[in-house]
């Protein structure tokens, strides 16, 4: 699979890979249609149709059952083409994991990707209070399976319901173990353009961007209930407890196809975001998803809007425990 004419490609930081601006996401709601009772025929054509479609980034996890569908659609000849992304929990049903578990999730992982190694493996979901054992005695079992070929690249996610400001990351990111985090960020959640992204911008750290539109923009009365909720809270004025559509100001401009394609643009043309992830079960959906990411970013004063009336806002649509304002 050679590199595809309507798909943008980047360097993802300092690991020296080139990707697709869109990375296939295997977990989520959908799991590649898993989470809708699909065949796993139908999911294997999801991520053939996305490797079609120009898209050299796939992002799985143990904990999405997914790898073994990766595994399955890729083809021996495109392999050393496709940058694969998995992940492992270092806290399970409330116990941490030792370090040799960690590294024998590593193994089960390439088993079931049917493969000798992955460019990036994260530490999946780690919270504020993990991130220390994560670093002090977690990576350094993994950065020996980095120099027995098995990874490229250590990453690590944070858990956006439970971290919603960023205070895992910018740890990370300071210990120079991980090449590679994933981190949320979106039109409702903003702040990680202040607590994240000039630290990876600064030490070419890559970032994976997930959360761009969950169901919070794809759901409208899901998004109105949101908005009232905050005006309720006194995080919103008023004026946006009471509009049908109270952010169409976002996605009505021409060129645009609504609120969902305009939040991928968004998320996709702010600096410092290097991949991001989307995730669905339907090859028409993914295409979709894909046109809207490559688009264009919005015009100007959209942003500044978007900044102004929003950019306070902290935790919004990750289903966090609480919401609150950047101080």
């Amino acid at each position: 699979m050679s590199d595809c004419p309507d798909m943008s490609y980047t360097t993802l930081g300092r690991t020296g890979l080139r990707v697709s601006v869109a990375g296939l996401g295997c977990g989520g709601f959908s799991r590649l249609g898993q989470g809708q009772g699909r065949s796993v025929a139908h999911s294997i054509d999801v991520v053939r149709a996305a490797l079609d479609a120009g898209v050299n980034f796939i992002d799985t996890a143990e904990h999405y059952r997914t790898e073994d569908i990766v595994g399955q659609a890729l083809k021996p000849s495109e392999r050393d083409r496709v940058v694969i992304s998995t992940k492992t929990l270092i806290v399970e049903s409330g116990q941490r994991r030792s370090p040799e578990q960690v590294v024998a999730s590593l193994h089960a992982s390439l088993k079931r990707l049917r493969t000798d190694r992955v460019e990036v493996f994260h530490l999946h979901a780690v919270a504020p209070k993990q991130i220390d054992y994560a670093i002090e005695t977690i990576a350094p079992a993994l950065l020996r399976e980095r120099d027995a070929g098995r990874i490229a690249h250590l990453g690590i996610t944070e858990t956006a319901p439970n971290d919603p400001d960023h205070v895992a990351l910018p740890k990370a990111i300071s210990s120079g173990l991980f090449d590679v985090v994933m981190v949320a960020f979106h039109l409702l959640h903003q702040n990680a353009r202040f607590s994240v992204f000039p630290l990876t911008r600064a030490t070419g750290v890559a970032t994976l961007l997930m959360f761009a539109v969950r169901l919070v923009f794809s759901q409208p009365d899901r998004l109105q209930a949101t908005l009232a909720d905050l005006v309720r809270r006194g995080l919103l004025p008023t004026r946006w407890g009471d509009r049908a559509a109270p952010l169409a100001f976002i996605g009505e401009h021409p060129g645009q196809a609504g609120l969902i394609d305009a939040a991928y643009r968004y998320a996709r043309h702010e600096p410092g975001v290097d991949v991001v992830l989307f995730g669905t079960g339907d090859i028409e959906h993914l295409r979709t998803n894909i046109r809207s990411i490559l688009a264009d970013p919005l015009p100007p004063d959209t942003l500044n809007r978007v900044r102004e009336c929003f950019g306070h806002l902290v935790g919004v649509g990750l289903d966090a425990p609480s919401v609150a304002a950047r101080p």
